[in-house]
């Protein structure tokens, strides 16, 4: 594809694994990018360096966004955040005020949200952020607002671009079972297609292979991807999309009491929450109920009346993260999810390994199909530095995100659903690997 040009400044709040990673994607696809990036401390800062990136350590407050993002942002740039514990909410109203364009990769809150225990589970969820980001889309409708500049809320690899994978898998089962159908336009057509192949749940199904050569020590979290943000999201409360197919509930599950209904959520942390689940390379596997947006998007961008009767899909995510991730786990629930005191973030000393990330749709003719990308370590170094199998699979869709944006700078605020799957994965793929389609007989 053509390089962008962007006149714009592109500001990136945090500089983690994702940010890194979006780097050098950024100097490929763009025409000489302005970019700054503001973070709390001096993390990666050679390669901040090494790329001649303004880089400023000033770590993202209450009391200082809106001064601190004023001046850096002006109407037409892009704000890119990759931060965590910074009010994804608060950042979008403030962009939309400024005219600036945003994506993000979750909805994260201020920090100390997930610990308020004067909030109850439900407020403290994934649900309730999604649900904070949606009602300021329908308060500027209600308002009249006409400018409403893009703002693409958790468009990363998942939630994000396995919100695509759901409708290329759709496709591509309807084609297999015989189901001759033209790619849906709207979102009833979709929810219309999904009912009528049979889909009853669907799994954002990963597993993730790649290891260090240095192994996990006592007291020790290590990960391929953000350990604070896999860490909060573990300790939130498992959740799920709720199906219109379920017959009961389980025990230990309660529904939402507002919001868009597709959702509930367990009373217990998703990090000790196990199901069964499946991918090609792995075959069968326990995986964990992780909380995440796409659990919920999904489900509620799935949600309608066909044939006079409501449909919805079971979704959640079942992960199975790096070996050494899950040492880690055991050990943070065994010391009642007190963090270890040091964290290590595999990446240049990863030897081997592919992070299997794609969707199984279940319940159509076929019982069970998994899609989506199969993505070597050593495939990923090839296609993009600073990056690592898991990575890329985020920085990719990232990247897509802030394209669409820019082509599209006046569509309000967009899950991951909403936008238009095919453009999407036409810039993703070409970074995800081995794409894969495969069918099994595999059930729960």
């Amino acid at each position: 594809m053509d390089k962008v040009d962007f006149s714009g400044k592109i500001v990136v709040l945090g500089f983690g694994s994702i940010a890194t990673g979006l780097v050098p994607l950024l100097f490929k696809h763009f025409n000489n990018p302005h970019l700054t990036v503001i973070t709390a401390d001096d993390r990666n800062i050679d390669i901040a360096h090494h790329y001649k990136i303004n880089h400023i350590i000033n770590p993202v407050t209450r009391d200082n966004y809106k001064e601190l993002l004023a001046t850096h942002l002006n109407a037409g740039d892009f704000l890119v955040n990759l931060s965590v514990d910074v009010s994804s909410v608060a950042l979008i109203e403030w962009c939309h005020d400024n005219k600036v364009l945003y994506i993000d990769t979750c909805i994260e809150p201020w920090v100390g949200f997930y610990t308020d225990t004067s909030l109850s589970a439900s407020q403290r969820s994934n649900y309730a952020l999604r649900e904070s980001a949606i009602a300021k889309r329908t308060q500027w409708q209600q308002r009249g607002d006409k400018d409403n500049p893009t703002a693409i809320i958790a468009h990363g690899a998942n939630p994000g671009v396995v919100s695509h994978f759901v409708k290329q898998a759709l496709l591509n089962v309807a084609k297999d079972t015989g189901h001759n159908t033209a790619t849906p336009q709207t979102k009833q057509e979709w929810v219309e297609l999904a009912c009528n192949l049979g889909v009853k749940v669907i799994h954002i199904a990963e597993r993730d292979t790649q290891y260090s050569v240095n192994p996990k020590l006592r007291g020790e979290f290590v990960n391929t991807w953000s350990i604070d943000g896999f860490y909060s999201e573990g300790c939130q409360p498992a959740e799920l999309g709720w199906g219109s197919h379920e017959k009961e509930m389980p025990k230990d599950a309660s529904k939402h009491e507002f919001g868009c209904g597709a959702a509930i959520y367990l009373h217990q942390p998703g990090a000790i929450t196990q199901c069964r689940s499946w991918t090609p390379d792995e075959g069968p596997y326990h995986g964990w109920i992780i909380t995440h947006n796409e659990s919920i998007s999904i489900a509620d961008y799935f949600s309608g009346e066909v044939n006079g009767k409501q449909y919805r899909p079971t979704v959640h995510y079942a992960y199975h993260p790096c070996d050494a991730a899950v040492a880690s786990l055991h050990e943070l629930a065994g010391h009642n999810f007190e963090l270890q005191e040091t964290q290590r973030l595999i990446g240049n000393d990863i030897v081997d390994g592919v992070d299997e990330l794609g969707v199984l749709l279940m319940g159509h003719k076929k019982t069970s199909y998994w899609y989506g990308s199969n993505l070597s370590i050593n495939q990923a170094r090839e296609l993009a530095p600073q990056n690592s199998a898991t990575s890329l699979q985020v920085t990719s869709p990232v990247l897509a995100g802030i394209i669409w944006a820019i082509k599209n700078p006046n569509a309000g605020i967009l899950d991951s659903d909403e936008l238009p799957f095919d453009e999407i994965l036409e810039i993703t793929i070409p970074y995800l690997g081995d794409m894969v389609g495969k069918y099994s007989d595999w059930t729960p």
